[in-house]
Formats: C-alpha cells, sequence, structure tokens
C-alpha cells in the first residue's frame, strides 16, 4: 500500500492486488479529530468512593432511573446468582458524558450473563460516545466467560438506539409499559383524573377508618406478600430479598408502606426514589378485609407524600401491553388503571451476544443452563 500526503487536503491511501486499484481518503479534520476524541474520551470504573458523583450523573441523565444508582448495583449484588457489578463512567475532557451500572448473572459451567438494567446512558448517536463504553463492557465480558450482554434503557417504544451487533432480548425484565401519574398539579386536580371507581374505593377505605403509615415490619409485609403470590399465582424472593431493598437503598431511596385496619396489616407497598420519580416497585394485600379497599388509600397516601417531598410522577411500574390478551397482569392492570395516568410504552431490551453457540443454546435448548 502506498500513501500520499496532500497538506492541503489530508492522505490518500493506494493499494492494488487481482488488477485493481483500490483508493481511500482520509482528510486532515477526520484524522485530528479522531486522534483529539480517542486523547479526550476514558473510560472509567467508578468506585465506592465515587458514589455521589456516579449517582449525581445517573439522576440528571434524561434516561436515568433507580435501576443505574450505585446502590442498586450494591443490593443486586447480595441476591442469588448476582454477585458481581461494574459502574462504568465515560469521561471526555474529564466530565461525565455516560455511565453505565453491570451486573453478573451467574450460570452453570462457568457461564454468565450481563445485564445494564435500564442502561446504559448515553448519547447514542454519538459513536465516539456509546462505542468505547462497549467495548470496555465487551472485555468485561471476557473475563468473566460471558454469553452475552441484555440492555434496555428506557426509550419509547420506536425508538430503540440502532447498536452494531445488537438483537431483540430473547427475554424481557424490566416493564414493556407502565403508567405515570403527574404529581405536579393539586391534589384535587390529581384525584379528579382518576378514574371515579378510583375515587370512590379511596373513600370507602377512609369510612373503614383505614390507617396508612411508613413502617420497617417487613415481616409483615412479607406475610401477606405470601398471601399475594399464592392467590395471584405468581413468584416472589426470600424474606431477605426485601429486606436487602430497604437497607442497601437506605431510607432516601427506598420505603415500606402498610395499611391497616383494626391493627392488621391488610396491604403493603415497597417505594423506591430516584431523581423526580417515586416507583411502587412491590406490592401485597391480604385476603382478608378486601372489602375495605386499603390499597386504593395506601396508594393515594404515597402519591401525597411524594409530592409534598418534592416528586414530580409516581410510575405504578408495570401494566399489560395494550394489545395484549389474557395477560397475566391484566388483573393488577385494571387496578392500576383506576388511578388514571398516561400509558408510557417502552421500547424493547437488547441483547449483544459475545458466544453464539452457548446463547444457541441457551435460548433453543431450555435447561440446559
Amino acid at each position: 500500500m502506498q500513501k500520499v500526503f496532500l497538506p492541503e487536503m489530508g492522505i490518500w491511501d493506494f493499494w492494488w492486488g487481482k488488477g485493481r486499484i483500490m483508493v481511500s481518503f482520509k482528510s486532515r479534520t477526520t484524522k485530528k479529530w479522531e486522534r483529539n476524541h480517542r486523547k479526550r474520551m476514558e473510560i472509567k470504573r467508578a468506585e465506592k468512593k465515587d458514589q455521589a458523583t456516579f449517582n449525581d450523573f445517573v439522576e440528571n441523565h434524561p434516561l436515568g432511573t433507580i435501576h443505574q444508582l450505585y446502590e442498586w448495583g450494591e443490593f443486586q449484588a447480595k441476591s442469588s446468582n448476582r454477585d458481581k457489578f461494574w459502574t462504568l463512567v465515560a469521561e471526555d475532557k474529564g466530565k461525565i458524558v455516560g455511565s453505565a451500572l453491570v451486573v453478573r448473572h451467574r450460570l452453570p459451567f462457568g457461564k454468565s450473563w450481563l445485564y445494564c438494567p435500564r442502561g446504559p446512558l448515553l448519547d447514542y448517536s454519538n459513536k465516539a460516545e456509546s462505542g468505547p463504553l462497549f467495548a470496555e463492557i465487551a472485555e468485561i465480558a471476557k473475563k468473566e466467560n460471558a454469553i452475552f450482554l441484555r440492555i434496555d434503557p428506557p426509550h419509547l417504544k420506536g425508538s430503540a438506539p440502532d447498536l452494531k451487533g445488537a438483537r431483540t432480548a430473547h427475554a424481557h425484565y424490566q416493564p414493556e409499559s407502565t403508567l405515570t401519574i403527574d404529581l405536579s398539579p393539586t391534589e384535587e386536580e390529581i384525584l379528579k383524573q382518576m378514574k371515579s371507581k378510583g375515587r370512590y374505593n379511596i373513600k370507602v377505605a377512609q369510612k373503614h377508618g383505614v390507617e396508612i403509615k411508613e413502617s420497617q415490619d417487613i415481616e409483615g409485609f412479607y406475610k401477606i406478600f405470601q398471601q399475594t403470590t399464592q392467590r395471584d399465582h405468581f413468584s416472589g424472593h426470600s424474606l431477605q430479598y426485601y429486606q436487602n431493598i430497604l437497607n442497601t437503598l437506605g431510607s432516601k431511596r427506598a420505603k415500606l408502606y402498610l395499611a391497616t385496619y383494626k391493627g392488621t396489616a391488610v396491604a403493603g407497598a415497597v417505594i423506591t426514589y430516584c431523581a423526580k420519580t417515586a416507583t411502587y416497585y412491590f406490592g401485597a394485600s391480604s385476603n382478608e378485609h378486601r372489602n375495605v379497599m386499603a390499597p386504593y388509600l395506601l396508594h393515594w397516601k404515597i402519591m401525597q407524600d411524594a409530592k409534598a417531598a418534592g416528586y414530580k410522577e409516581y410510575d405504578l411500574f408495570g401494566i399489560a401491553p395494550e394489545e395484549a390478551k389474557n395477560h397475566r397482569w391484566a388483573g393488577v392492570t385494571q387496578f392500576k388503571l383506576k388511578f388514571g395516568g398516561a400509558r408510557v410504552n417502552y421500547a424493547d431490551a437488547q441483547e449483544i451476544v459475545y458466544q453464539p453457540v452457548w446463547y444457541w443454546l441457551m435460548t433453543h435448548l431450555k435447561g440446559i443452563l
């Protein structure tokens, strides 16, 4: 290959073979930009001492959620088969421009897969920013023998980033649709936008004397949570899992609310907090005293407290997709819709495969991993 440099233009590359001459051109401006940008962009791993700075970036990023906070990685690392996490930042001239919390999920045979829940937080249109960060994750994947990486930044449906080598995920952890309630209007206006049955049920609970309080009684919550899983036919986690989310995130990031009727807990909710959003993360209701409509007053009280604390929206975290028929969330969706709000539909999760053969085995031969 022969290089020819023209001072006013740039570099022409000539090479030949099999009777053909090929030419490529790279301008001086392009070469200079690439050299300078490579020097400026740096991928670093945030440590515990960097937690405040890392979280500040997440909370101020338009895509930032609780799932990308440093504490979320600590919480996940206490869960079964999720014993390791990384917090990465992309810096341009010393300024953080992107971040990613990545959690390892262990698999048999020394394998694993990586998950970046509701992230990474990037300008996906800027390849110079996203490329180095995904390259760093690929290096982690190599060392951890990871089969694939799953990402699901909260882009709206139809606006998923175009990532080279990515495919639609074979499974989803995060809700495909959710319902958010604007907390910026007055309480009267928030009540007015609810369905009439929602407002009515709040009044029913008030008339029955249902009381709502913040609580530390995670065992009381777990008792009625077990009733909920048995009644609605879904699986939950161990008691320790729910204790971990409250202890690890701390009172600033997570709270437990219980609704009591005549001194007995009849409903509960674990709420997480990040940036402008309070999120209904876990919920439970007793098989007893269902006629007092405690869950409706419970959520109204949570909204009131979140609004008073300065949060701008309440995320009910997961409803059935609009087009879904006989969805397993149909019942809880009808409950949540009574609070009004706006439906949000998210883009599908995506996966980047590092080990194609193992990925095929994992997705086609259920039970092998």
